[in-house]
């Protein structure tokens, strides 16, 4: 097996693992809330607090995984929200300040999680295979969540909520065993690689060696960069909604038993899971047939951003389960393009960069984790209505497909 084979694997759990971690509040909320008492407001701010931390770290988790390799870097945040996640329970029965703190120290340890993985990719993945290697990584977060979603709920009926947290807490340890000795930051460190591999990954990868210091002042200006990012934003808007609520909407809305509601609400991930691998393999083959690489980026993004808003603006027009689930499923498919799209844009605009330029988009992408979280919260406590929940949502995808294909660019802004 070549060794890049084997970095995307043991990366790929990474970031299974940090998705059953993060989905699991999102059920466990349920008989949380009940136990707790807590009102839609309160649990949109368990929910959301995790992004206010989450935030802290990106820019700097990419900083350091450029300047001294990201196995380090992302060893040392998966240990650190693994830790958060067991303590959770523990938290929560010694108050609700205390939650919030374990929530914010498991959100710093998540949040170098993309911009390490970034950086490695830069420097490992030759240029051929990134849209594809990218969206496999990617599609590892619909996979953790179609587990935490099937699998947290019968251990909630099975044992409780907090044995949820105790066991996806322990997975990371024993992630870590295999992380520390079957990886290196760069190709050149690896005592294991083969002479041929090494040399096809200099001569193809986007980036060797690590990236020199780059002034803010730089990137703030830097149109393209803010195509990506709020691309990234609106994106992201639309996957927290869905990460934090949608188990409640299809306990609350669509009617369905505690026990049943992973297997529902499984299936829009189930859908991200195919699509974005089929998203990754159409850009790289759109690209290996000669098509001009910022219309890839483009039709991708547009077809992912655009197909996903106007099945989100259809869903209120559906009344039964059925119908409800397969137009998000539908749109989810959509959304898989954008693996050819705004999200190997970094690599493209700062090859050597690319932990720090991940860091940040991703950190302003991680703010609708914590507006996302409240304001679904306050609009259900206001308005009682999930139909304007998806409006807002709809609305804020159109925008980012619109602003990335106006601004974006692939041509190298930074090196």
């Amino acid at each position: 097996m070549p060794e890049r084979f084997r970095i995307i694997a043991l990366t790929m759990a990474a970031v299974f693992i940090c998705y059953i971690d993060r989905v699991v509040i999102s059920l466990t909320i349920i008989p949380m809330g009940a136990e707790l008492g807590w009102s839609n407001t309160e649990k949109g701010i368990v929910l959301g607090s995790f992004y206010l931390a989450y935030m802290v770290t990106q820019i700097y988790g990419g900083i350091l995984s450029d300047r001294i390799g990201a196995k380090i870097v992302l060893g040392v945040g998966l240990i650190t929200w693994s830790l958060f996640t067991l303590v959770t329970p523990l938290a929560a029965a010694a108050g609700f300040t205390i939650l919030i703190l374990a929530r914010l120290g498991m959100g710093l340890g998540e949040g170098v999680t993309f911009p390490a993985w970034h950086s490695l990719y830069a420097r490992w993945i030759p240029k051929g295979e990134r849209s594809r290697s990218v969206a496999a990584t990617n599609s590892a977060i619909p996979l953790g969540t179609i587990f935490g979603l099937v699998v947290t709920p019968i251990i909630i009926t099975k044992l409780s909520w907090q044995w949820a947290f105790y066991l996806y807490g322990a997975v990371g340890f024993v992630w870590y065993y295999f992380w520390s000795k079957q990886v290196t930051s760069s190709p050149a460190e690896s005592a294991t690689i083969s002479e041929e591999e090494l040399t096809y990954i200099a001569d193809n990868a986007p980036a060797t060696g690590p990236g020199e210091d780059l002034s803010w002042r730089v990137w703030l200006f830097n149109r393209p960069l803010w195509a990506i990012a709020v691309a990234h934003f609106c994106n992201n808007y639309t996957l927290f909604v869905f990460l934090s609520w949608l188990p409640t909407f299809v306990n609350e809305k669509l009617g369905i038993e505690l026990a049943a509601v992973g297997v529902i609400a499984m299936l829009p991930h189930i859908a991200s899971f195919f699509s974005a691998n089929l998203g990754g393999y159409f850009a790289d083959n759109l690209i290996a047939r000669g098509v001009n690489l910022l219309t890839v980026r483009k039709l991708c993004n547009t077809l992912a951003f655009g197909g996903l808003a106007t099945c989100l603006c259809l869903v209120p027009q559906f009344t039964t389960t059925f119908g409800v689930m397969a137009i998000i499923c539908v749109g989810k498919l959509f959304s898989g393009f954008g693996a050819g799209g705004y999200i190997v844009n970094h690599a493209d605009i700062g090859p050597k960069h690319t932990g720090r330029l991940m860091g940040v988009t991703n950190t302003f992408a991680a703010i609708p984790g914590l507006v996302g979280g409240i304001l679904t919260g306050v609009i259900l406590d206001v308005t009682n209505s999930w139909d304007m929940v998806f409006y807002v949502t709809a609305g804020v995808t159109f925008f980012g497909g619109a602003f990335y294909f106006l601004f974006a660019s692939t041509d190298k802004q930074f090196d």
